[in-house]
């Protein structure tokens, strides 16, 4: 294989950086999540290609301190990237000081090559594992995809900088500059090649998991209560029934209606009805299990589904649910809002997928049951004419 030219080499890897920066500049998110950042650092690392390149043409504090000092600052804004994306205020020392660090020893060894390779093999490092530690403490990312790709090659990069270091330590460098051709050299740009590329991709792949679980979380859950709306909680309960069914496990859920809902409107304005909601709903979701579900089901309406419950059980829980909303007033500028709810229950064993809606028309007549008794009660309707033949007790 013949050498590969390093001056090519440098261009082409400043050529990536702006296009990249170019590209992730034209990306205007609603949130500030670091790709303004990142593009900046882009920009950095494209410029101290160029400079590299021009070594031997431009001045040395150019092409060798500044050029450093530029490949710092890039990692510097990086590690801003990261921390803006995670939601946490921008580390300036973890920032600054790498940069000034590298602006001093880079000039004090402007003569010696090899003491600049040590300095770039500690420092440098030092800066992308602090990258890794923002990405991943004290809370891993949930967008896992573009972190790890993004942790690869950082980590990538590392062992590059590290190895280079250990060679110049111990004397085993095979170049005594930055642009004679060598295998180090070829392996070291080729990879910052590849590597600018795909750690770009990886953070873009981090913001992008990351809007389309917002918009998945948009589609499935109500704006107003932060709970999951009808249109997901009908394709969880065909699911669940199903389940059920093939299980022969009891399986139950609870229909409940704010009480005089039109009367805390009328009576204390919208936004404390929507104040009661998201109160009502917080009640409730502090008392149910981690397998249950509770959605809005629409206007003041909320709907719990119990899986692996039985009648006794489920009427056992709607009235701790009951208890729990009239103990627990809603609290709101001109005073606490008293709340109660009323609550109908259908349980049932599945024999066969196929009961549709019916345990939620079961429900919902036992809610107007309910209502009918004079509210704040619980009553529980028939099982669905769907296989299951009896309430479960």
């Amino acid at each position: 294989m013949p050498p590969l030219d390093v001056f090519t080499m440098l261009v082409m890897t400043a050529a990536a950086s702006f296009a990249m920066a170019g590209a992730m500049g034209a990306v205007r998110p609603h949130k500030r999540e670091g790709v303004g950042l990142w593009a900046l650092a882009l920009l950095l690392h494209a410029s101290c290609y160029v400079l590299y390149a021009l070594r031997g043409v431009a001045p040395d504090w150019a092409s060798v301190v500044l050029a450093n000092t530029l490949l710092s600052g890039s990692f510097a804004l990086t590690l801003a990237a990261v921390e803006q994306f995670q939601g946490r205020p921008q580390p300036w020392w973890r920032m600054a000081v790498p940069l000034v660090v590298v602006a001093a020893l880079f000039a004090w060894f402007i003569d010696s090559y090899a003491a600049r390779q040590m300095v770039s093999g500690t420092v440098l490092p030092a800066q992308l594992l602090l990258v890794l530690w923002a990405l991943w403490r004290p809370h891993s990312p949930e967008q896992r995809r573009g972190a790890l790709l993004l942790s690869v090659c950082v980590l990538i990069e590392v062992l590059l900088l590290a190895g280079r270091g250990w060679l110049a330590l111990t004397g085993r460098m095979d170049n005594t500059g930055l642009l004679q051709i060598s295998p180090s050299q070829s392996v070291v740009f080729v990879m910052a090649f590849v590597t600018v590329i795909l750690s770009s991709l990886g953070f873009i792949l981090m913001t992008k998991d990351r809007a389309d679980a917002a918009n998945l979380r948009l589609a499935t859950h109500d704006p107003l209560t932060g709970v999951v709306n009808r249109r997901a909680l009908l394709q969880v309960l065909a699911r669940d029934v199903a389940q059920a069914a093939r299980a022969r496990t009891a399986y139950a859920l609870v229909l409940l209606d704010i009480d005089h809902f039109k009367a805390v409107n009328d009576n204390h304005g919208h936004l404390a009805g929507d104040q009661v909601l998201r109160h009502v709903a917080q009640v409730l979701g502090t008392r149910l299990r981690r397998q249950d579900l509770l959605s809005r089901y629409g206007g003041e309406e909320f709907l719990v589904l119990l899986p692996d419950t039985d009648l006794a059980g489920a009427l056992q829980l709607a009235e701790a649910l009951r208890h729990a909303v009239q103990a627990t007033p809603c609290p709101h500028a001109s005073g606490l809002i008293g709340v109660t709810v009323s609550l109908g229950v259908c349980a049932a064993r599945p024999h066969g997928p196929d009961c549709g809606e019916a345990p939620i028309e079961s429900a919902d007549q036992a809610l107007y049951a309910a209502k009918a008794a004079g509210r704040n009660c619980v009553r529980h309707g028939p099982a669905p004419d769907c296989g299951a033949g009896a309430d479960v007790s």
